[in-house]
């Protein structure tokens, strides 16, 4: 990889997706207990599923939007909500209120991403797509890993509401460099109020249903990681609940170019099967952890099967899209993301039950999805790579 080969206007987003997801990826170690100081403790996972449901919910929107009024505006209005919602934790007094803020802060991430992603896939050349969405990739995890170890040091010798604060100033830097990147759509359409009205087209996009299976069966063991971790760690005395998230984000940076290139060069479908086997591996060792030692190989093991698996499936839909339909593809994608997401941070939490012996439990369910995508790969035969 030459970084030459990419523009001033591709590092900036590049940079934007850093402080973007780690504004709200901040909060997500210590939201569990600060729904618990509300008196919400019985709904854990319930704040992943409402965030993730709104992000879902919103995506058709955004996708249709990106491809008639353009990528900037969409991903600005998601940065700005993602700003303002992280104000207003601090302010909170009830479970209501907290669960009603989750709903529109879900939006910031129905948003942001999807005009990344199709920015992206404007101006890099088909046989560079692969490593571009691990490049992209890459910076928004590196966001994802630094930022739950420093939002919980914060909360940790400060306060939640300084971590609160600073996840927002994460949100205004995200806001702030879109001033110098490009509108990369050529045919802008002024916004106007039937650019929010779906039709049954805009809410699916036909052409990438295999990628969206196999996000939907992977994504859900990143639902179980981000709704269990915390309390497994701390069960297993990791004092520090962000410190595990950025480790397997770590590892998920470490192989994202290089798993990109490998898709470019050996076909979506060979990496994502690889990627799916050692996700289910990892789901297991997780589940079986009764030591840090075992905890933190599981983790990172998941954290290098995702770095796989998720510039593979964003490539895949770039190779499956086109300029007319590139955002409804990316919104469809994100849509089975969310999904995924939302119903394994939900369904463990309901396994779970603040009962450490459903551990897993919660994750072998988790480990079964990801090997059925494996087989949907091998049995479907998807036509395209």
């Amino acid at each position: 990889m030459n970084p030459k080969n990419y523009t001033a206007q591709f590092w900036l987003l590049c940079l934007s997706a850093f402080f973007f997801f780690g504004s709200f990826n901040m909060m997500l170690p210590d939201l569990p207990d600060f729904l618990a100081n509300l008196g919400g403790a019985k709904f854990i996972g319930l704040h992943i599923a409402i965030f993730t449901l709104t992000a879902m919910i919103s995506r058709p929107f955004s996708g249709k939007l990106a491809d008639r009024i353009g990528r900037i505006p969409v991903m600005v209005f998601g940065s700005v909500v993602c700003l303002v919602c992280s104000l207003i934790y601090p302010a909170l007094t009830s479970v209501f209120g907290f669960f009603a803020l989750r709903f529109f802060h879900g939006f910031s991430t129905g948003f942001t991403p999807t005009g990344f992603t199709a920015y992206i896939a404007d101006i890099v050349p088909v046989e560079r797509r692969g490593e571009a969405m691990g490049l992209l990739s890459s910076f928004g995890t590196l966001g994802m890993a630094g930022s739950p170890a420093i939002g919980g040091w914060i909360s940790l010798h400060y306060s939640l509401d300084a971590m609160f604060y600073c996840s927002s100033f994460f949100g205004f830097l995200s806001v702030l460099i879109f001033v110098g990147v490009k509108e990369t759509l050529h045919t802008k359409e002024k916004f106007q109020s039937h650019h929010i009205k779906l039709s049954l087209a805009d809410l699916y996009e036909p052409t990438v249903l295999a990628p969206c299976v196999v996000m939907v069966l992977t994504v859900y063991s990143f639902g179980a990681m981000l709704t269990l971790v915390p309390d497994l760690s701390k069960e297993l005395g990791l004092l520090n609940k962000g410190i595990l998230f950025t480790g397997f984000t770590l590892s998920s940076v470490a192989v994202r170019i290089v798993g990109g290139k490998m898709s470019d060069r050996y076909g979506r479908i060979s990496m994502l099967k690889i990627s799916t086997t050692l996700i289910g591996l990892s789901m297991l060792m997780v589940g079986l952890a009764t030591n840090l030692f075992v905890l933190w190989a599981g983790g990172i093991l998941f954290g290098i099967a995702y770095g796989l698996n998720s510039p593979t499936l964003f490539a895949w839909v770039t190779d499956l899209s086109n300029d007319n339909n590139r955002g409804r593809a990316f919104g469809s994608l994100y849509i089975a993301l969310e999904f995924g997401i939302g119903i394994g941070a939900l369904i463990s939490g309901l396994i779970y039950a603040n009962h450490s012996e459903n551990f897993l439990i919660a994750f072998g369910v988790s480990g079964m999805l990801s090997i059925l995508a494996l087989l949907y790969l091998i049995f479907s035969k998807p036509n395209h790579e």
